[in-house]
């Protein structure tokens, strides 16, 4: 299992490579706003674990492994940030809230959070009544 920097690093080549067709360091770095130093060496370790095939110069590509997993990685980045706004957190929070717990829930609990957000997405209903509930407590909280 990728610990949750690979995890962050394995997320952001994928996006990159599905964005632009290729990942360089300088794009990592950038993007995770790290070193470059640091992205040729977690990329060098990426690649002894067998996520991705790096050349030094020539850059690199995602294993099947590795697209395995960034796949699922943006999955869940995705998800958190949909299951966030339908519980309301403001819009300006949603991704460092996501950044701050997606590396601390387990698979299965992934999993049950985009079943409430598929239920959410069915029942439209539910979401305008969680969002009276909402203003309702708001309501009461500044009295």
């Amino acid at each position: 299992m990728p610990t949750p920097s690979m995890e962050d690093y394995i997320e952001q080549i994928y996006l990159l490579i599905e964005d632009k067709g290729y990942a360089r360091v300088s794009d990592i770095a950038e993007n995770l706003q790290v070193h470059p130093s640091s992205v040729t060496k977690m990329v060098q370790k990426l690649d002894r674990d067998q996520y991705l095939n790096y050349e030094k110069y020539r850059g690199l590509i995602l294993t099947p492994k590795g697209k395995k997993i960034g796949k699922r990685l943006v999955y869940r980045h995705e998800l958190l940030e949909q299951f966030l706004a339908i519980i309301g957190v403001d819009e300006d929070k949603i991704y460092d809230d996501v950044e701050g717990i997606e590396h601390h829930l387990s698979w299965n609990s992934i999993d049950r959070i985009g079943d409430l957000v598929q239920y959410f997405d069915e029942e439209k209903e539910r979401v305008a009544a969680l969002r009276d509930v909402q203003k309702k407590n708001e309501a009461q909280n500044e009295d």
